[in-house]
């Protein structure tokens, strides 16, 4: 008998699971843990890159190396897969966004007597993490954090301040929330602190919204070779490699397809590279719930030549009808979170027979496909993609045929 025990996997949440079962903080395949709790490191075990992880609820896994992130990955997907039953055709080999891609980032800020914190939260905690560096970040954003650090420090309120970093065309859009600007002097501050760091937009909310006080120029995201108007706040993906591998798997797997759907499109990441890559033969309707979204890639599809319509449409309460559906050659879906259950089920009812189903969460993917599988969809093609690095949040780009 042992006196240790090894480790075998990850759980969802980042703990090392043993082979007895057992959940381990800050341990990963390879490692043993010795009777006493001790952590005793493998070969994949490593010394983590940023100085706040462990402290930080934004990274979970940088004990761990590449090898062990691929495969806690791998795995996330997988298991979500096999626990619906659904039968993988093809698993393609899992994508890992490098350290600094990231190109959005959410940060709070809470002004102190000696200047302000700024960071991300501790796991579990309302506690913030005062950052001196955030690897995973662009270094355009994390440039950032001490110019920012020093203008809340001065001219930030008492309460908790929230702010939305995002890398455009033009530099960084900032947006500030519960952030007051009371009289002609605080708004000058903030207009000087926008023009003195080159931002290319600031945006301030006291309550009733994003409001823009700094934006030299219209700020816009580039897909697929077209500037898109970027509403304050909207979503993009994560990284632009991932993007840009997600974006490759759609148009390889949809390119014969001459009239697509596709729902949830936001700014339409998806949609103008279907219809680019489909050489002016293919036609893409956007349908998007968020009004932002929506306009803004209303606009830039007058640019395609009809090549893509924009639909305003809430696919949660009101989606696509199965008849509706039958136009189409296929659909591509990009929900939020929660899935796309009552827009799988009409697609189940549909006659519909290729499906792109890109998810931010493997559980309520493997749910909605496990539907598709009984209306006789085959899952031909999965890839998982790890887009947040270091942490627990797994995405996936997948096709389902029938």
């Amino acid at each position: 008998m042992t006196d240790k025990a090894m480790i075998v996997r990850i759980a969802a949440k980042g703990d090392g699971v043993s082979e007895t079962g057992a959940h381990v903080a800050r341990a990963v395949p390879g490692d043993s843990v010795s009777v006493d709790g001790t952590v005793n490191p493998g070969p994949h075990h490593i010394s983590p890159v940023c100085g706040h992880f462990g402290t930080c609820g934004g990274c979970q896994l940088q004990h761990g190396d590449d090898e062990v992130l691929s495969r806690f990955v791998r795995e996330r997907v997988v298991n979500a897969a096999t626990g619906q039953s659904l039968k993988i055709g093809e698993l393609l080999p899992e994508h890992l966004s490098p350290p600094g891609s990231r190109r959005r980032a959410g940060l709070h800020a809470q002004k102190t007597r000696g200047g302000a914190t700024i960071g991300y939260r501790e796991g579990g905690s309302h506690t913030l993490v005062d950052l001196a560096q955030c690897p995973v970040l662009d270094p355009k954003l994390a440039s950032l954090i001490e110019p920012l650090r020093d203008f809340v420090g001065g001219h930030g309120p008492k309460g908790n301040v929230d702010l939305a970093l995002t890398v455009c065309d033009q530099g960084i859009d900032v947006g500030l929330s519960h952030f007051p600007l009371e009289g002609l002097e605080a708004t000058e501050t903030a207009l000087e602190f926008a023009r003195s760091n080159g931002l290319a937009r600031m945006t301030i909310d006291q309550g009733y919204g994003p409001e823009t006080i700094w934006e030299p120029e219209p700020v816009t995201i580039t897909l697929s070779g077209l500037p898109v108007g970027l509403p304050a706040n909207a979503f993009l993906q994560a990284t632009p490699d991932a993007e840009a591998l997600m974006i490759a798997d759609a148009s390889q797997w949809l390119g014969e397809a001459r009239i697509v759907a596709d729902l949830f499109s936001g700014l339409g990441t998806f949609a103008f590279a279907l219809a680019k890559a489909g050489k002016g033969k293919t036609k893409v309707l956007a349908a998007e719930a968020d009004q932002s979204a929506h306009l803004a890639c209303k606009a830039a599809s007058a640019r395609t030549g009809g090549r893509v319509v924009s639909l305003h449409r809430d696919l949660f309460r009101n989606p696509l009808q199965a008849a509706e559906l039958n136009r189409f050659d296929a659909v591509l879906l990009d929900p939020p979170r929660a899935g796309a259950r009552s827009q799988i089920a009409q697609i189940a009812e549909s006659t519909l027979s290729r499906v792109v189903y890109i998810s931010c969460n493997p559980s309520s993917w493997a749910r909605d496909g496990a539907v598709l599988a009984e209306a006789g969809f085959k899952l031909k093609r999965l890839r998982p993609v790890g887009q947040f690095r270091w942490s627990t949040h797994v995405e996936l780009v997948s096709l389902f045929e029938r």
